[in-house]
C-alpha cells in the first residue's frame, strides 16, 4: 500500500486548461484568420497604389468602394446575405441585386465557417 497522496482530478473543474487538440484548433483558426486578413490588406494596398491608365470618374470610384464594402460585410457575416444587408443598411433584395450586378462570388465566403466574425 502506497502512502503517497495524489490529489483527485475533478473533470468538471472550469479552471482546467483546454485539451491540446482544442488549443491547436484555436491556434490554427487564429493563424488562418490572421493570414486571410493579411492577404486582404495586401490586396487592398495593391489596388490603392495602382495608377490607372486613364482617369476614373466618380461613378467608377463609388462602384469600386461599394464592392469593397459588400465584400467586407459578406466576410464579417461569413456569406450570410441577410446579416450583411443589415450591416450595410440596405434591403436583402438590393444587396442580392448588387452582388449579381458586380459579379461578386459568394464561393469565397463558404469556407470561412471556422473564422469568427
Amino acid at each position: 500500500m502506497s502512502s503517497t497522496w495524489m490529489p483527485e482530478r475533478n473533470s468538471s473543474n472550469d479552471d482546467s486548461p483546454p485539451r491540446p487538440s482544442e488549443l491547436a484548433m484555436q491556434n490554427l483558426n487564429s493563424v488562418r484568420e490572421a493570414a486571410l486578413n493579411l492577404l486582404r490588406e495586401v490586396e487592398s494596398l495593391r489596388r490603392a497604389h495602382q495608377v490607372p491608365d486613364e482617369k476614373l470618374g466618380l461613378h467608377e470610384e463609388v462602384q469600386r468602394y461599394e464592392i469593397e464594402l459588400i465584400r467586407q460585410a459578406l466576410h464579417r457575416t461569413r456569406g450570410n446575405q441577410r446579416r450583411a444587408a443589415k450591416l450595410l443598411g440596405v434591403k436583402v433584395t438590393t444587396l442580392n441585386c448588387k452582388i449579381k450586378r458586380f459579379g461578386i462570388s459568394l464561393n469565397e465566403y463558404e469556407g470561412d465557417w471556422g473564422v469568427l466574425a
